[in-house]
């Protein structure tokens, strides 16, 4: 299975977004032939590309503060370790993640999208659009682990 990673197809160097158009036509391109997992949430025009192919969807529906503690978790390593993330960019500095602009803080960006995204899923799910599609929402870290442990095996090898 290939994974497609949406934020590194999205964020271009020195965190530039690209292009809605280029955005949509590397998306498909990328889904363009099956064994697919694309990784990531964006708008509505991008959904209808990867859902309308695909076979699954998970939806990791956490709750509120396990988003928010995983989220800040892995800020602050990525921050600190100054590990490359995709196109040479890096996590921002500690003072645009405590900023009041959601551009600049993932933090502020992720609280503020929070509900609206989850109602978003809430109804998307019974959206005949994407009838083909069979939904697996898991609402906690113990089903998410037992999910993972059913589709991958310990020798890492793909069962898909």
């Amino acid at each position: 299975m290939r994974h497609i990673e949406l934020d590194s197809i999205f964020w271009q160097a020195n965190w530039t977004k690209l292009d809605k158009e280029e955005f949509e036509a590397r998306v498909r391109k990328a889904t363009d032939s099956g064994g697919w997992i694309v990784d990531g949430n964006y708008s509505d025009r991008i959904r209808q590309i990867t859902w309308t192919a695909a076979d699954t969807v998970v939806w990791l529906d956490l709750s509120r503060p396990v988003v928010m503690w995983q989220l800040l978790r892995r800020t602050v390593r990525r921050t600190i370790s100054g590990v490359e993330l995709w196109n040479g960019n890096r996590e921002r500095p500690f003072r645009d993640q405590l900023s009041r602009d959601p551009a600049k803080s993932i933090l502020l960006w992720a609280w503020r999208t929070y509900a609206p995204t989850k109602q978003e899923y809430g109804q998307l799910v019974n959206d005949p659009r994407f009838s083909q599609v069979h939904f697996i929402r898991l609402t906690s870290r113990r089903q998410l682990r037992r999910f993972l442990l059913q589709t991958v095996p310990a020798d890492g090898t793909d069962r898909t």
